[in-house]
């Protein structure tokens, strides 16, 4: 944010000679039953199990919709002939929920993520910069009202008033985005969360309305859903690789991969004192990086677990 500055608000510094802004959103809910909120919070409350974010549990976001944006452009192209154009998914210094919210897709949520009556929050974002003058949709109203119900279930209280989030204090940027060791007062809070949140999306009502993914990428891969943590744990960095190609999960490596789940693990033995939690963590005492090495001290000792393999 610091190195692109207002570049994030003016598209055409970005583009230049960008003068409209296609927004596009893009479903991504892997097929679930009906109450699929209950059964991830049930998930919550099994400390030995691993819990991935719903939208990385299939294929990268990232490369499916920059390629349906790109299709997208070259359907306009063959119908008004060639046009300056760029197309971004999350790859940007771009404001995509203002730019989303401002063309129509949905309201900004208190949550700061985009709502829409619809389609809930459980879709992605995607833009084309054009250098064509479009008419300029409508944007929707605030459908909020007084709901407190995402800012009241967040782990790390990251949502501090409505529409401003602390990302400092946010599981997905800690588990995501942050590179080095996770602060330990945030430690307790994260769970068996080791990729992400759902929790402010999961009881936001508006969710009761989100559709499943018509596309068969976004189907969740077995390996990432109701595994056990050890078990995971377990990988070596090419079984990581191996099952996380393709997958938005790749791009954190192994190194934060295990330090994700040293926490959860740490998290865990505070409610099971099980042998085979001690005994993952203890296989990893000796591991090359001081960042896992200290997230493992840190898990053993949540049981006064000894510290000797």
């Amino acid at each position: 944010m610091q190195s692109h500055g207002l570049r994030r608000a003016r598209p055409a510094e970005l583009v230049p000679g960008t003068t409209s802004v296609i927004t596009a959103r893009m479903d991504y809910l892997p097929a679930t039953p009906p109450g699929w909120q209950q059964i991830e919070f049930e998930r919550l409350q099994r400390p030995q199990e691993a819990i991935v974010s719903l939208y990385a549990r299939g294929r990268d976001y990232h490369k499916v919709l920059r390629q349906r944006l790109q299709k997208l452009a070259d359907r306009i192209a063959a119908a008004v002939g060639p046009f300056g154009h760029r197309a971004f998914t999350d790859s940007a210094p771009v404001l995509e929920v203002e730019l989303a919210a401002r063309s129509g897709q949905g309201w900004r949520g208190r949550h700061t993520l985009v709502l829409n009556r619809e389609g809930g929050s459980m879709f992605f974002l995607g833009e084309i910069y054009v250098d064509l003058a479009l008419p300029p949709t409508e944007p929707v109203v605030d459908h909020c009202g007084t709901c407190s119900a995402c800012l009241d279930v967040c782990p790390t209280g990251a949502i501090v008033a409505p529409y401003r989030v602390d990302a400092r204090r946010c599981i997905s940027y800690l588990t995501i985005e942050h590179p080095g060791a996770i602060p330990i007062e945030l430690r307790p809070l994260m769970g068996n969360r080791i990729y992400g949140c759902d929790d402010c999306q999961l009881v936001c009502p508006w969710n009761k309305f989100a559709a499943p993914a018509t596309v068969p990428d976004f189907a969740a891969r077995p390996v990432l859903v109701g595994q056990q943590l050890a078990a995971l744990f377990a990988w070596s960095e090419d079984e990581f690789l191996h099952h996380t190609e393709g997958s938005p999960i790749r791009r954190i490596g192994h190194e934060r991969w295990l330090r994700n789940i040293a926490v959860a693990l740490g998290n865990a033995l505070r409610q099971v004192d099980d042998a085979d939690l001690r005994t993952a963590l203890q296989a990893r005492l000796a591991h090359p990086s001081a960042l896992v090495r200290e997230h493992v001290e840190w898990a053993l000792a949540q049981a006064g677990g000894c510290l000797s393999p």
